[in-house]
């Protein structure tokens, strides 16, 4: 079906007008549903900085991937917030740890459920870092961490994850992962690499989510300055070299130019991670009415997929998921 252009820009479009014309469409099934899964019975612990959203202890995680499952939501991602954390980061690649326990028990309560399992040790360090940390320098030592990230990995594969995500942005990691996995027989498990992740201010209410904040320095020397977009090319290219099967953008609004670049650099499917930032400004502005959430989150996300996104990271799928089904 055609239509005459200068009668399209000149005519008042009706909603049935507006819908038949329109480019871009948001759906539940190109969400994924972050959770932080927490030890403990019975827990459900709100967050502060981001209303709606809490740390979860497994059986209320189930129920909540229930609800997305019920909702068209195809996939959770899985944070785990260990009873105690060390230097070695050892409840992150522990066999009993607690993203192994939520990904079993959510996999036998909801098969069909994608888990993806965010492969990170800086949840599981006691000084809050992504990798191992050499004591006289504070130097974040590259090589040893992905023994402990690959260890990880093949574990969360052990325990049932559909993907697993490593978000750490060690050098040479998604490499390091893949071999493990092939090692420890789960060739057929897909990595979703944050291949474009940001030193961002916009992580700030998920640091306190996952009780993850460095407790000296920051990320800058693994993460990406915000000012660069070429390097976040190179890094894509890397890690597709290394066998990623999806790559991902983080965090999504402020960096909607580098999604575009990304979609337009490769094949692979393309991820966006709206993240806790960009969620957290939204349901301030709304709490204090200058702006209406169900519209603004829409519209955010809108753009995001625009972009270039095939994948949405978003703390909203499950709000999202009812306003398109209304």
């Amino acid at each position: 079906m055609t239509f005459p252009a200068q009668r399209l820009r000149r005519t008042r479009r009706t909603a049935a007008l507006r819908g038949l014309v329109r480019e871009t469409r948001l759906s539940p099934e190109d969400f994924i549903y972050p959770l932080f899964v927490t030890v403990g019975e019975d827990v459900r612990h709100p967050i502060a900085s981001m209303p709606g959203v809490f740390q979860l202890s497994i059986n209320h995680a189930v129920d909540e991937a229930k609800r997305a499952h019920d909702l068209g939501i195809p996939g959770v991602l899985l944070f785990g917030l260990p009873d105690e954390k060390d230097e070695a980061a050892s409840g992150a690649y522990d066999p009993e740890g607690i993203v192994q326990l939520a990904t079993r028990a959510i996999k036998d309560a909801v098969p069909d459920m994608l888990v993806v399992t965010d492969v990170c040790l800086c949840e599981y360090t006691s000084h809050g870092h992504c990798g191992v940390v050499e004591k006289d320098t504070g130097q974040v030592l590259n090589d040893v961490s992905l023994e402990l990230i690959s260890r990880t990995a093949a574990s969360h594969a052990e325990a049932g994850a559909d993907i697993v995500a490593p978000s750490d942005m060690m050098d040479g990691r998604v490499a390091a992962v893949r071999a493990e996995l092939d090692h420890e027989g789960f060739e057929n498990t897909p990595i979703m690499a944050y291949a474009a992740k940001y030193a961002s201010a916009f992580y700030g209410p998920f640091r306190e989510a996952a009780d993850s904040a460095p407790q000296f320095g920051d990320r800058r020397s693994y993460q990406m300055d915000p000012a660069n977009a070429r390097e976040a090319l190179t890094e894509v290219h890397l890690d597709v070299d290394e066998g990623a099967d999806i790559v991902m953008v983080k965090p999504a609004l402020p960096y909607l130019d580098v999604l575009r670049r990304v979609r337009e650099t490769t094949d692979l499917p393309v991820a966006a991670y709206s993240v806790s930032g960009e969620y957290a400004m939204i349901k301030a502005a709304a709490r204090n009415g200058w702006l209406d959430e169900k519209t603004a989150v829409l519209e955010a996300l809108t753009g995001i997929k625009r972009a270039g996104a095939d994948i949405i990271v978003t703390y909203s799928a499950p709000d999202v998921a009812r306003w398109l089904a209304g």
